[in-house]
């Protein structure tokens, strides 16, 4: 190990999850990752791996037989995951934040009911913003949900992005509900959808269609959803009650976007990595690429980005496991991250050369994997926005 990605404070609990961690991608995840990923393989003996280390439970209280870690804990695995292989570290996230809702957010019988199962894994989450055309603009959804005379709801629309959308039996999906209120935003509702895993109708009035070809982020299955008239009881409302759904997914994202901030410091952290490596074994006029001073500039470069990205990441997370809200704090995390990656990535496939565009070196995977840290949970000028909006708060001119 090297001296980058470090972290002080943790207790004893957290260095030996972290070291099993390591180890598990040291020993079943690296070996194995560019192979799965340019096959686009579904990383089942992986998945199940980590399902024995109890990665799936990390969070979850030990009341509901997780581990009752820390989102440090957790964002600190995630981050030596990505620098295994990015697509793990996804299967691992939208399950996380759909447990993560159920415990801030939902009623005592439905945390008896799911978390659990959700700790060892049997029953697998994965949550839904977005829609074709909507990106962003979450308070734009189409799909509804409507009320019938008995209480319950029918769902009807098309959502867009489900990681773990197939193989998941358990969606967090946000749905317009408008009963009335005068926002736009409480007017919306999350819903606890079960379902069965694979693909076509795994539900009734539910279709998965397929997996969606992705350019990166290969092997964990990203889809669809189809509402054509989805029996649902108000009892699958997440807390209860209806209305709450945009403030419960948006509680949900800032820790997304701390997972974001994770998998960018893996994956940078791996890339500075195979650059150092590589700049030690490769000669050009008769030494080491490592001992001319643009190659040493660079990894000095790169070196400090990884560090600032860590920090930023442990900031946020830290921030959160305090009880306070960290929009702020994981939208800069997950923008100096995910920028720094691409940055360090790039400069990995420059001092690889020609042989960082094969696709025998890890270098080219990275590559495609760094791009979707730029959009996912959110593009950088969204967090900009988020950022920008509350630091005028903070700094407002006082008349």
């Amino acid at each position: 190990m090297g001296r980058l990605c470090e972290t002080d404070g943790l207790t004893e609990d957290q260095t030996e999850i972290l070291k099993a961690v390591r180890q598990f991608v040291d020993e079943k995840i690296l070996p194995v990752a560019t192979e799965l990923e340019h096959a686009d393989e579904y990383p089942q003996e992986i998945v199940d791996g980590l399902k024995e280390l109890g990665i799936f439970g990390v969070m979850i209280p030990e009341e509901y037989d997780g581990l009752g870690e820390s989102l440090l804990t957790y964002a600190l695995c995630v981050e030596e995951i990505a620098r295994g292989w990015m697509s793990v570290s996804g299967v691992i996230n939208t399950h996380f934040i759909v447990a993560y809702l159920l415990m801030r957010h939902g009623t005592e019988e439905q945390k008896q009911k799911y978390l659990p199962r959700m700790a060892t894994g049997e029953v697998r989450g994965s949550f839904s913003m977005s829609e074709p055309g909507l990106g962003s603009d979450v308070a734009a959804i189409k799909t509804k949900a409507t009320k019938g005379d008995d209480g319950d709801y029918t769902i009807d629309g098309q959502k867009m992005w489900l990681t773990n959308g197939g193989s998941s039996t358990l969606i967090a999906v946000l749905v317009k509900t408008d009963e009335g209120n005068d926002s736009v935003y409480k007017n919306m509702t999350t819903f606890l959808v079960e379902k069965e895993a694979g693909f076509g109708e795994t539900a009734p009035g539910l279709t998965i269609p397929g997996k969606i070809d992705k350019m990166g982020y290969k092997g964990v299955d990203t889809t669809e959803a189809i509402f054509e008239g989805h029996q649902i009881s108000a009892e699958q409302i997440l807390g209860g009650e209806a209305g709450k759904g945009f403030y419960q997914m948006m509680d949900g994202v800032e820790v997304g976007r701390v997972n974001v901030a994770a998998r960018a410091c893996g994956i940078a952290n791996r890339a500075f990595e195979l650059a150092i490596a590589y700049a030690q074994t490769r000669e050009t006029f008769g030494k080491q690429i490592a001992e001319h001073q643009a190659i040493l500039f660079r990894l000095a470069e790169m070196a400090t980005k990884v560090e600032a990205s860590h920090a930023m990441m442990v900031k946020a997370a830290r921030i959160k496991d305090g009880g306070e809200r960290n929009d702020v704090e994981a939208g800069m995390a997950k923008y100096l991250a995910a920028e720094y990656c691409n940055e360090v990535v790039q400069d990995s496939f420059r001092i690889h050369g020609g042989y960082g565009y094969s696709k025998e070196y890890e270098i080219e995977r990275l590559y495609r994997e760094a791009a979707f840290m730029l959009i996912g949970e959110g593009t950088a000028d969204i967090q900009k926005m988020i950022i920008g909006r509350s630091l005028l708060k903070d700094y407002k001119l006082k008349s």
